[in-house]
């Protein structure tokens, strides 16, 4: 398939600095193919569904053509770690061990400030739209959750998005939600051009793009102690999570414009 998505394997090589900003204690670590990278743990907070959320999200980011970084899966060696100082962290990278998530680093790349530059109303009706669609929390004034690299904006940590599957109960009502925390989106004001880029976004994320990009979630990140099911069942829910939710696009999308309405 064009375009299909594909995650490259790295081993982690080097554990640089923990990036405490992140609630869940990210790193910026460096890797066998000498880059360093954003470092997501799956023995963080959320466990391996920030790690699930980072990826459908990201991933999905990156077939509507918006710019992310490089999505890798981060693998962490039984002994790595060993020798770290810090007992917290040192706990949190053996819980780690095996596939973890990474994101290249943006060396250079600042915080968006919106006061400072102001995204033109396709972009950001992109970015809402997308945000709405994959329900992600995190793209507030408080905390944009994206960066300006040469001058181009770039979208970071989706690991908020995809809530529904923290409690599991319900999905299908949840798929059809018109979200109404898009109205905290820091980009909100701008996004005017909704209505046309759901007719685009839908015509591109048909059910084998969405199926290729749930087929990315490893294996060992759908065992949860909380369910019973299948690796397969589960990831059969996440798509038709994704295919109700977009074939229910307007009631998102009235949601985000209402919302706008009472911001211009």
């Amino acid at each position: 398939m064009e375009n299909s998505p594909h995650l490259r394997t790295v081993n982690v090589t080097r554990y640089i600095t923990p990036l405490r900003e992140g609630g869940s204690l990210p790193a910026l670590a460096e890797a066998d193919d000498d880059f360093k990278y954003v470092l997501k743990f799956k023995g963080a907070g959320h466990g391996v569904k920030a790690l699930i959320a980072e990826l459908i999200g990201g991933e999905i980011a990156r077939v509507l053509k918006l710019k992310i970084p490089e999505l890798v899966y981060a693998n962490l060696d039984e002994a790595f770690g060993r020798t770290e100082a810090d007992e917290e962290i040192q706990d949190l990278l053996q819980g780690s061990q095996g596939l973890n998530l990474a994101l290249h680093f943006l060396s250079g790349a600042i915080n968006y400030d919106p006061v400072v530059t102001v995204v033109d109303s396709k972009l950001a009706s992109q970015v809402v739209w997308l945000d709405a669609y994959i329900t992600n929390v995190d793209r507030t004034f408080r905390n944009t959750n994206m960066l300006m690299w040469h001058k181009e904006l770039w979208l970071i940590d989706h690991g908020a998005c995809l809530y529904f599957h923290h409690s599991w109960t319900n999905w299908e009502k949840q798929a059809q939600s018109p979200f109404a925390l898009i109205k905290d989106h820091v980009l909100l004001p701008q996004a005017s051009l909704l209505k046309e880029t759901d007719v685009l976004f839908k015509n591109i994320l048909t059910k084998e793009v969405l199926q290729s990009i749930v087929n990315l979630i490893p294996e060992e990140w759908l065992k949860w102690e909380d369910s019973e099911d299948a690796p397969e069942a589960l990831r059969a829910i996440y798509l038709r999570f994704l295919l109700i939710r977009l074939n229910h696009s307007e009631i998102f999308i009235n949601e985000a414009q209402n919302a706008r309405e009472t911001l211009i």
